[in-house]
């Protein structure tokens, strides 16, 4: 299929997206990102590849939108698994000892 990404046309297919992609390690996904097998890619890491352009040269969306219509999977953002953070009430010594104390 034909895309325009940065103003050049460029004809794209899934194989040759998964041939390009073959052996390049991704980059840690901080935004969007798009599954290519069965590793998750940074949508400006993938442009960059498929294009051989700066990847200031493209925006993630004309990318999402590409590997979207080749059936790719893209996805907003990282998921993130939640974190418990300790608040300064439940690690003070102080309180801890008095909390038994009385309890």
């Amino acid at each position: 299929m034909r895309f325009v990404i940065a103003r050049y046309p460029f004809d794209l297919s899934k194989s040759g997206v998964l041939a390009s992609m073959k052996g390049v390690r991704p980059e840690i996904v901080t935004g969007e990102s798009v599954t290519i097998g069965r590793r998750r890619y940074p949508v400006k890491q993938v442009g960059q590849v498929i294009t051989r352009q700066d990847r200031r040269d493209f925006t993630g969306g004309e990318v999402i939108r590409a590997m979207t219509h080749l059936g790719f999977t893209c996805h907003a953002r990282p998921d993130a698994a939640p974190v418990l953070v300790s608040t300064p009430l439940q690690t003070s010594p102080a309180l801890i000892g008095a909390v038994s104390q009385d309890g």
